[in-house]
């Protein structure tokens, strides 16, 4: 018999966790689609719903980039336009009915464009049918992307860049969020550009990726200490809203995605907790979101694992509390 694919459907399929609490209203601000190009398996409406519709009250989902389906031709800065042209498509078809709605989109462009910034948001704004929320350009970026299963992109030194930084204040004036992905050796870079783009909303995606991999495995305590005042400092930022999630990529580092099974809900919570704590802790229910960051932590856990993973996480919080984590603050911080 072969080996299953971890992330494959037989191989999720080995979990038998039934979702608890399966009445809690949800929105779910961040996931990811897909086609087939560059040699990923697809991730569409239908792959969405099964997750979504696998036993949690999913209600709503924002789409985050991904560099899914951008435009073959035409100017370099607006071919991201194609993603949105994409994602408002598979959105007009949640709206039928039938699982969740994707009910915001946050798309990409290069901040650093200047005067032609807007040109590439008013293009998001007219493709996106009602869904354009905010843009992500990520800063993620290691001096051994060798190393890692998902090397970021970023350029060197972005955040400190005067033409990114004014791209950011932009989104603010406008009423736009922004999100970022980087690893957490640049976590206090990012505090200096939340210091720098005060009037704009920053979301702190997948707690500033810890990394576990490559020269930093076996070195997860002293990370984490560092990390803890990092976040400290970064949510001393009032602009800054976090999500709480994304830890089980395969460069977090927790080996789940190497396994014969899948992680349950019980082995996030003991692995993972202390980080959840912490953030909620420091920015308050007020200022955080669950997260899936599905496909790509599907490679680690099903759906139905994640989100009763964040159930008993959320335990010990008042109703209000998690409402805000599980609803409130996605609602409020996407406009849904």
């Amino acid at each position: 018999m072969s080996k299953l694919i971890p992330g494959s459907d037989p191989w999720l399929a080995q979990s038998n966790e039934v979702a608890i609490g399966p009445s809690r209203r949800i929105i779910d601000p961040h996931h990811h689609l897909w086609t087939d190009a560059g040699g990923r398996t697809p991730y569409l409406l239908a792959n969405l719903w099964a997750d979504t519709n696998s036993g949690h009250n999913i209600e709503k989902t924002v789409f985050i980039e991904c560099r899914a389906s951008y435009r073959g031709d035409g100017p370099d800065h607006l071919k991201p336009v194609g993603e949105t042209e994409f994602v408002a498509a598979i959105a007009r078809a949640s709206r039928a009915g039938g699982g969740a709605v994707v009910a915001g989109f946050v798309g990409h462009a290069d901040l650093r464009l200047g005067a032609a910034l807007d040109e590439v948001l008013r293009a998001h704004l007219d493709a996106a049918d009602g869904l354009f929320r905010g843009i992500r350009h990520a800063g993620a970026r290691d001096p051994n992307p060798e190393a890692l299963n998902i090397p970021g992109r970023g350029a060197a030194g972005l955040y400190d860049d005067a033409d990114f930084r004014a791209g950011v204040k932009r989104l603010g004036k406008l009423g736009y969020t922004y999100d970022t992905w980087h690893y957490h050796h640049q976590n206090p870079a990012f505090a200096a550009l939340a210091r720098a783009t005060p009037e704009t909303t920053l979301v702190l995606d997948h707690f500033g990726t810890p990394l576990g991999v490559g020269i930093y495995a076996g070195q997860r305590e002293a990370i984490y200490d560092k990390w803890r005042d990092d976040i400290a400092a970064i949510a001393a930022c009032p602009n800054v809203v976090a999500k709480l999630g994304g830890l089980a990529m395969p460069d977090n580092g927790f080996g789940w995605d190497r396994r014969d099974r899948p992680a349950s809900s019980d082995e996030l919570v003991a692995a993972q907790s202390h980080y959840y704590h912490h953030a909620i802790e420091c920015f308050g229910p007020d200022r955080c979101m669950f997260e899936s960051n599905f496909p790509v932590d599907r490679r680690s856990l099903p759906y139905v694992a994640y989100w009763n993973a964040m159930k008993k996480i959320a335990a010990r919080y008042s109703a209000d509390e998690q409402h805000a984590m599980f609803y409130g603050t996605a609602n409020r911080i996407y406009k849904l």
